[in-house]
C-alpha cells in the first residue's frame, strides 16, 4: 500500500469513527420528554413596595429528559396571580418542538422556539416559558458531562461569587429602624452590599428610611435602592433621588416602567447615582437600544425572563462592549453560575431568607454564604433540584408531561 492511499484509509476509519460518536452522542442526547408544573407558594405575611402587594407567588417548573435518562431543569417566577399562563406556553406551544431534538444544539433549539413564539409573544409570559425551557436544556447538558454549569459555560471565577443581600421590603408596622436592623443583620452575615425597597412612601418618610439604612449600615456599605416602577414622571423621581443622593445609593433600580426609556435616560443624565433596570425586559435588542440611549449603566437581566441562558448570554457580550456590568435580577440559585461565567458580571442578588423569594421552599439545596459572597455548587449542573414533596404540596396541579404521543397531537 502507498502511502496516498495508506493516508486516505486512516482518513476514512477516523472519519467512520467520528461519524460513529457524533451518531451515539445524537441518540442519548434526543429529548424523550418535558414535564410542567405551576407551583403557588403562599408569603407568611403580605409583602408590599412601590406599585403593589404580593400574597402569593406563582412559579414556573419545568423537566426536560433525555432519552439517556438525564434530566434538567428550569424554572421561572409567573407572577402573583394567573402564573400557569407561563405553564400552558411550555405545554401547548414550546415544548412539542422539542421532542426528538438533540439537546446539545441549543442555539438551533433557541431559534426554533423563538420563532414558534413570535405571534403569540416575545416578552411576558412565553418568552418566559422560553427562557426556562433553554435553562433547563443547558443544565442536562452540563449534567450529562458532570460539570458544575459555571464550568460548562466558561469559568471566569471559582470558590466564591460576590453577593448582595437583598430585603428591605415594607411590612406593616416596620418602622426606620427596624428596617436599619434589618439590613445591619445582613452586614453582620458578611455582606458588603445591601439592598433595600423606596417608592411607596412620601419624600420625607422616605428619606427617614434611607437615612436610618445608612446610619445602620455604615459609610462603607454599598446600599441599592430599588423604586419598582414607583414614578410616572421625571421631576418627581428627580425629587426623590435627590433627598437620597447624601446617602450615597449605589445605584436606584426601576425608577420608571421598564418602557419608559427615555425617562430612564433623561434621570441618568440629572444624577450622580447609576440606573439600574431590565429586570423584565426580554431580548437582547431591546438590551441594545437601552444601551444605545444610555438608559442605564447596569443591566439586571434575568435569565429566567429575558430569554433563557442562551440570551443572558448575548446580552451579557453586547453589553461588555459598552462597557456596562451586569447584576443579574432573582433566582440566585440560577444566577451565580451566570456571574461567574460573565467577566462584566459584579453581584448575585441574594434573598437570605424564605419569606420573599420564597422560591426556596421547593428546591432541596441551598446557596451557603461565606466572606460575603456565595459558594459555588461543584455538582453537576445547577447543583440542585426540586423538592418534589414540597413542589406537589404548592402545585396548582399536577406535572404535565409532553412525550412523543404529546408532541404528535400538538403538531397535529
Amino acid at each position: 500500500m502507498d502511502f496516498m492511499t495508506e493516508l486516505d484509509s486512516r482518513r476514512g476509519s477516523a472519519d467512520a469513527r467520528a461519524q460513529a460518536v457524533n451518531e451515539e452522542s445524537e441518540d442519548v442526547a434526543k429529548i424523550e420528554s418535558v414535564s410542567v408544573c405551576t407551583a403557588r407558594v403562599p408569603l407568611d405575611v403580605p409583602t408590599s413596595f412601590a406599585t403593589r402587594q404580593v400574597l402569593a407567588r406563582d412559579y414556573a417548573l419545568v423537566r426536560v429528559r433525555t432519552e439517556d435518562g438525564v434530566e434538567g431543569i428550569g424554572f421561572c417566577y409567573g407572577g402573583s396571580s394567573a402564573g400557569a399562563l407561563v405553564a400552558h406556553a411550555v405545554r401547548d406551544l414550546l415544548a412539542p418542538l422539542l421532542i426528538g431534538q438533540d439537546s446539545l444544539g441549543v442555539e438551533r433549539l433557541w431559534e426554533k422556539m423563538y420563532q414558534e413564539a413570535l405571534l403569540q409573544g416575545r416578552a411576558g409570559a412565553v418568552i418566559r416559558a422560553l427562557s426556562i425551557l433553554d435553562t433547563a436544556i443547558w443544565d442536562r447538558n452540563a449534567r450529562a458531562v458532570r460539570l458544575p454549569l459555571y464550568q460548562y459555560l466558561g469559568a471566569y471565577r471559582s470558590g466564591t461569587v460576590p453577593a448582595y443581600a437583598s430585603g428591605g421590603y415594607y411590612l406593616p408596622g416596620k418602622t426606620p429602624q427596624m428596617l436599619g436592623a434589618e439590613l445591619a443583620g445582613y452586614v453582620a452575615m458578611g455582606f458588603k452590599a445591601v439592598k433595600m425597597k423606596v417608592g411607596l412612601l412620601g419624600e420625607r418618610e422616605e428619606e427617614e428610611r434611607i437615612r436610618a439604612a445608612r446610619e445602620a449600615i455604615g459609610p462603607d456599605i454599598l446600599l441599592m435602592l430599588d423604586a419598582n416602577n414607583a414614578w410616572k414622571d421625571l421631576p418627581t423621581a428627580q425629587r426623590f433621588v435627590r433627598r437620597y443622593e447624601p446617602y450615597d445609593p449605589y445605584w436606584i433600580e426601576e425608577p420608571f416602567s421598564p418602557d419608559d426609556l427615555d425617562n430612564h435616560r433623561r434621570l441618568a443624565q440629572s444624577t450622580p447615582v447609576p440606573v439600574a433596570t431590565g429586570e423584565i425586559e426580554a431580548g437582547r435588542w431591546r438590551f441594545k437600544q437601552m444601551l444605545e440611549m444610555e438608559a442605564a449603566s447596569i443591566l439586571q437581566t434575568d435569565a429566567a425572563v429575558c430569554g433563557g441562558i442562551s440570551e443572558f448570554r448575548r446580552i451579557a457580550a453586547t453589553a461588555a462592549s459598552y462597557g456596562v456590568k451586569m447584576c443579574p435580577h432573582w433566582f440566585h440559585d440560577l444566577h451565580i453560575h451566570l456571574v461567574a461565567a460573565t467577566p462584566n458580571a459584579d453581584f448575585v442578588e441574594f434573598f437570605p431568607d424564605s419569606q420573599v423569594l420564597n422560591f426556596r421552599r421547593l428546591v432541596d439545596r441551598q446557596l451557603a454564604i461565606k466572606e460575603g459572597g456565595l459558594i459555588l455548587h461543584e455538582g453537576p449542573g445547577l447543583g440542585f433540584g426540586f423538592d418534589m414533596e414540597a413542589v406537589k404540596s404548592f402545585a396548582l396541579e399536577p406535572w404535565h408531561r409532553i412525550g412523543a404521543e404529546g408532541a404528535a397531537r400538538a403538531r397535529a
